[in-house]
């Protein structure tokens, strides 16, 4: 069931769900935040559009600068202006910041402790037929390497838009990771965000649960989906959100594998190094369990619907369902 604690949206069932694009929510969360504090403002890579940072732009044009196609010069004017007691938002597609720009992020931002916030949207092979180049497979892995700087990948618009609104007050470099296409509406506005934080959005109606997923972004959906079918056979599931993958919620993760004993990670990006990493990581120090893997396998993306994709990639319900059977069979 879901978790009845945080007032969830109990119509993701319905075949009419409402369905919204990540990265508007975290276009109308900047203008909540700029509301707030005049010291926010906001940079962009000529996807202003795009990245729904246009909603900003018309509410505040004096707070807004158009740095064009040079994606360095957008983490490093940041830099300085965050220097100065701003507190930036620089967006672009997430393949080419932090993929292009990696480097200044790193230096210029991070290793200063720059408050700059990195709005990567476009992240994951969702973007579809734009393809390989443009599909943001690896941006997990490259920020959350670098010191001082938070991950957060929301699940939907309205937890994209609260997470937008935290990240503006806090005085840390932060990545945040949006996805392009219309995502299904998990969360309500009286659902809970907190950085750092996780949350378990789906729990067995009785008794402790046999497999713990962990999932981000949104394939959450599907992982939810899963667990409700996966209850019908017999199995009990326990869902998290992470959505905060650096800093990771260690004790959270510890005490799903000390009742499940099995873990799954589904996420949206290259399984090395990404969120399922990091999860491995913490449970190989404080409790190694059986763990699986739902992601991409060590290839490049293609064009296609982001249906097809999820599919060939082996990101669907159909392949968490195996995982779910593997990682439940090695534990026994």
């Amino acid at each position: 069931m879901l978790n009845p604690n945080l007032k969830l949206n109990t119509k993701i069932f319905n075949e009419d769900v409402e369905q919204v694009p990540i990265r508007k929510g975290f276009g109308l969360g900047l203008v909540i935040a700029g509301e707030a504090d005049k010291n926010v403002v906001a940079l962009c890579a000529d996807l202003t559009e795009s990245t729904q940072m246009h909603l900003f732009k018309e509410k505040f044009p004096e707070r807004f600068v158009q740095v064009g196609v040079a994606e360095q010069n957008l983490a490093t004017v940041s830099s300085g202006m965050a220097a100065m007691g701003k507190i930036p938002f620089m967006s672009s597609y997430a393949m080419f910041s932090p993929g292009r720009n990696w480097e200044p992020i790193r230096t210029s931002i991070c290793y200063n402790d720059r408050p700059v916030k990195i709005i990567g949207s476009h992240a994951g092979i969702s973007v579809g037929p734009d393809g390989g180049t443009h599909q943001a497979i690896e941006d997990i892995a490259i920020t959350r390497v670098i010191p001082n700087l938070d991950v957060i990948s929301p699940c939907d618009a309205l937890e994209a838009k609260r997470a937008t609104i935290e990240i503006a007050k806090t005085k840390s470099p932060t990545y945040l990771r949006l996805a392009r296409e219309k995502t299904p509406i998990i969360t309500t506005e009286e659902t809970p965000f907190k950085i750092g934080k996780s949350e378990i959005y789906w729990m067995p109606d009785m008794g402790l649960a046999q497999v713990g997923i962990i999932a981000t972004g949104a394939l959450l959906y599907r992982a939810i989906m899963v667990a409700k079918e996966l209850e019908a056979e017999g199995i009990k599931i326990k869902v998290m959100n992470l959505a905060t993958i650096k800093p990771i919620d260690s004790e959270a993760i510890v005490t799903l594998a000390k009742e499940t004993r099995a873990i799954v990670t589904v996420e949206e990006h290259q399984i090395a190094g990404g969120m399922g990493s990091a999860v491995a990581e913490v449970l190989a120090k404080n409790y190694p369990v059986p763990i699986e893997f739902i992601g991409v396998n060590d290839k490049f993306g293609q064009s296609g619907t982001q249906d097809e994709l999820i599919e060939h990639y082996g990101m669907g319900k159909d392949a968490i369902k195996e995982k779910v059977k593997k990682v439940l069979s090695r534990k026994n």
